[in-house]
């Protein structure tokens, strides 16, 4: 096992530069290419990635536990019931341990300051697989399944429907490394974290109505209203939310050619349509298909 002094993260989408974020794009669309023909590709023979949840998982845990395995390597699955940071280890002293040990470490956790100081101390490159604050393999996903449907997302324009969650952040993110432009629809009191909006400039703006934010929009995106940990809030946010369902009269008034995308889990007559999601034309499953060739191309990148 090699170990570098100095590894490279993946925590958020500002971790890498606007022209490695492209490449990576371009290099999860060959991979999937590789994988279809059936040709094999194994470059990380040997390499292991120790998966943390201390949140419930079904796409990150199963795209990247097949992305290693389809790549020559391993996964191992850890939560805190099955490992000492359940008992109160400290993560500096698991992050010492684990990197002593296997190739990789991607952590879905709550506090995206954990998974900072996971990796502050962390010997080998440390993977964000979901934090409170941010969703940065999701947005690699997603920025593929743009470009394979409509090519450079560069100078377009794309909708966020739906709460200013870690989602809406990751997305604020792409809007600044791939240069397109942002709008936000939330209602008040569920805006984005203000810091990151004022990172993000002048790619991303607060529109309270969510059919004048799909209004001609290239790309429609929303996510579920309540996230993993916000279930007391449900009535409330429901409310909240009320009129900010991705409908279909909303997508025919976004561009004729616009693409609806959501991460899932989705749920039906809440923040998306039936008649949207389930559409032939619609591409959350290419979406989500996705996280595993994103994820390769991540992986290969980091690890290889």
């Amino acid at each position: 096992m090699q170990i570098s002094k100095q590894p490279r993260h993946f925590l958020t989408l500002l971790d890498m530069n606007p022209a490695e974020l492209r490449a990576l794009v371009a290099r999860a669309a060959e991979l999937k290419r590789i994988q279809r023909a059936g040709e094999l590709h194994a470059p990380l023979q040997n390499k292991v990635l120790a998966m943390i949840f201390e949140k419930s998982s079904t796409r990150t845990r199963v795209s990247f536990e097949a992305g290693m395995t389809q790549l020559g390597g391993a996964a191992m699955f850890l939560s805190p019931d099955s490992t000492q940071l359940g008992r109160g280890e400290p993560i500096e002293d698991t992050a010492r341990v684990l990197s002593r040990m296997v190739d990789g470490i991607m952590i879905r956790t709550f506090d995206h300051a954990d998974i900072e100081k996971f990796a502050a101390h962390s010997q080998v490159p440390v993977i964000n697989g979901l934090t409170d604050l941010c969703h940065p393999c999701q947005l690699l996903a997603d920025m593929q399944t743009y470009a394979e449907h409509r090519g450079d997302i560069s100078g377009k324009t794309v909708a966020w429907i739906g709460d200013g969650n870690n989602m809406c952040h990751s997305y604020m993110g792409a809007a600044r490394q791939f240069d397109f432009r942002l709008r936000i629809a939330c209602p008040e009191g569920y805006d984005p974290d203000p810091q990151i909006m004022d990172s993000v400039g002048e790619h991303s703006e607060i529109v309270r109505d969510p059919r004048s934010a799909a209004e001609g929009a290239d790309m429609v995106v929303t996510d579920t209203w309540i996230s993993m940990g916000q279930e007391e809030e449900r009535a409330r946010r429901e409310q909240a939310f009320a009129g900010y369902m991705v409908d279909r009269r909303m997508m025919d008034s976004a561009a004729t050619d616009a693409l609806f995308l959501h991460c899932l889990p989705a749920y039906r007559g809440k923040e998306v349509a039936a008649e949207v999601i389930d559409a032939p034309d619609s591409v959350v499953w290419d979406e989500a298909e996705n996280r595993l060739h994103a994820q390769k191309a991540l992986l290969e990148f980091l690890l290889g």
